[in-house]
């Protein structure tokens, strides 16, 4: 799809380029476009983001009963000390603002009545939360924030929406080192023609998402792979709290299909997690039980699966009446009934998958990194919301409120921002077409596969050492195959992915703790002697990671 047509032989210049087109992205564009010109790239189809693929929901604080306070201190437990105090309270008393605005822009939520008739949000409760605060669409909650975005963006004649438009790498005026440098813009690859151009803008937004595909197993669509964080490294910025990779503790377990999330809203309705004879087990691990934070739970699925030798637990919710199932889950209802799996009768077949990148690139309460004129909004972003640990459902908030602070600067800054003047050309002279495109697809399987076995849930010094000495011959042969032959949207996501590879494993590797996400049997507790603090990687320091 391609709206507003953006002529690139005409004109490669815009005010604003923001590279994605999830909740992130198209909800910053919105924000801006009253009074600027944007461009919004998609790598794929619009819709093949995670928000559109997101189920649970949304976390603010909209009942009574509840208070921003309340959410505040849930982060931050779930954080386990590495949260930012001032951006958790910005975040969280943004909520209902920007629930309110989603609304305006024609999302309609799942809402109840009362006994005198008076309707209200339905409000749903996830592991981490003590008070119930998901706002939601039933169970598809994603795919109606990005249906109508899209449609706002569609219908708004100041943005151009171009889908099949990979990012190669992003265009600065100095060199990695200088601590002045400007954005300008960005190399970008058109997937359908296979033809490069650079594109000028005043301010580029990196809203790519998260990097859940450098794992074997994820909840995530095939996209997910680190783009705007190697971007944004290569570029120069610095990279925060990587070792923190959250995985879902309920992704489908079936082999036709594999990336399935089962919405952690089903333990909030008492779904309860059960071995293959019907026993609980979660009572041995958390006094919360089903409704523990995440990686206690993945933690405590993955020591049963190891324990007992057995492919998979279960998540039962069938206790419950079947009208209420079909009502609050129809999504996840009618996909595993599709798998012969009835859920109103039968308990759903469940193991933990790589969900969520709680660091990323390092921004301020603005959004701001550390180049001038490049932003980071949503999950590739390390903003200090999520700690070590994100809560659920806080990903969506913080994409609407860091869209909406990113958007207020962005707004104050850009009519002194001169447009950026003669881009150098993308070079492509010294190589040629691939006649070894498997070379490709087998590095990308051994990375997610070696990923998966030496950094995945539970973490050793040896895993670890076993998954750099792998990396290392990977990085060798992919940036021979890349300096040698033409661009195509798999080699740039596997140039990607090896950079977020390195950047997971040397921050796993410098943490001498366990700690939120970051498990290692090395170090079993968390390290209370002295104030937790963020593992940050720094280009030009760290400079092996390439």
């Amino acid at each position: 799809m391609t709206t507003n047509l953006f002529s690139m032989t005409q004109s490669n210049t815009c005010d604003v380029l923001i590279i994605g087109s999830g909740g992130a992205g198209l909800s910053l564009a919105l924000r801006l476009a009253d009074h600027a010109k944007v461009l919004v790239l998609s790598k794929v189809a619009l819709t093949s983001g995670s928000t559109y693929h997101a189920q649970g929901g949304i976390s603010a604080v909209l009942d009574k009963n509840d208070s921003t306070e309340s959410h505040f201190k849930d982060t931050i437990i779930a954080g386990a000390g590495l949260c930012d105090p001032e951006v958790v309270r910005v975040t969280v008393e943004q909520g209902k603002k920007n629930i309110e605005w989603l609304r305006d822009q024609g999302v309609e939520f799942t809402e109840k009545k009362s006994e005198t008739g008076e309707k209200s949000f339905h409000l749903n409760q996830e592991g981490g939360h003590s008070h119930r605060r998901i706002v939601h669409t039933a169970d598809a909650t994603g795919k109606a924030v990005s249906q109508t975005l899209i449609e706002q963006s569609q219908n708004h004649p100041n943005i151009t929406l171009l889908e099949n438009h990979n990012v190669i790498d992003l265009i600065t005026n100095h060199k990695q080192l200088d601590t002045d440098k400007q954005i300008k813009g960005a190399y970008v690859l058109n997937t359908l023609t296979n033809k490069v151009k650079s594109i000028a803008a005043k301010v580029v937004i990196l809203a790519t998402g998260g990097a859940s595909k450098v794992y074997l197993y994820s909840t995530n669509p095939q996209i997910s792979t680190g783009d705007g964080i190697a971007l944004a490294w290569r570029a120069g910025c610095r990279v925060g709290n990587m070792e923190f990779m959250q995985f879902h503790p309920t992704c489908l377990y079936h082999p036709k299909q594999r990336s399935f999330l089962i919405s952690e809203a089903i333990r909030g309705e008492g779904g309860k997690l059960i071995l293959p004879d019907g026993s609980a087990f979660m009572h041995h691990y958390h006094e919360k039980l089903e409704l523990a934070p995440r990686d206690i739970v993945a933690r405590a699925i993955d020591s049963e699966i190891k324990k007992h030798g057995i492919e998979c637990v279960y998540l039962d919710i069938s206790h419950q009446p079947a009208d209420f199932i079909r009502q609050h889950f129809p999504t996840i209802y009618k996909q595993c009934l599709s798998l012969d799996i009835d859920i109103t009768k039968q308990p759903i077949p469940v193991v933990p998958a790589a969900h969520y990148t709680c660091g990323g690139v390092l921004t301020d309460l603005d959004a701001r990194t550390d180049i001038q004129g490049l932003y980071a909004v949503g999950e590739v972003a390390c903003t200090g919301l999520h700690g070590a640990n994100r809560m659920a459902s806080n990903s969506l908030l913080e994409c609407l409120v860091f869209a909406e602070r990113a958007a207020k600067n962005i707004l104050s800054k850009l009519p002194q921002i001169a447009y950026p003047q003669s881009l150098p050309n993308w070079d492509e002279s010294q190589v040629s077409d691939s006649d070894e495109e498997i070379v490709v697809s087998h590095d990308w399987d051994e990375l997610r596969r070696f990923m998966w076995d030496y950094v995945g849930i539970v973490r050793t010094n040896k895993r670890l050492s076993r998954a750099m000495r792998r990396l290392e011959l990977l990085k060798d042969d992919i940036a021979e195959y890349y300096g040698n032959f033409r661009v195509t949207s798999d080699l740039l996501e596997l140039r990607n992915l090896v950079i977020v590879a390195e950047l997971i494993i040397r921050s796993a590797q410098s943490r001498k703790e366990s700690r939120g996400l970051h498990y290692t049997k090395d170090y079993p507790e968390p390290d209370n002697s002295k104030p937790a603090k963020n593992t940050i990687l720094t280009p030009g320091i760290d400079k092996d990671i390439a």
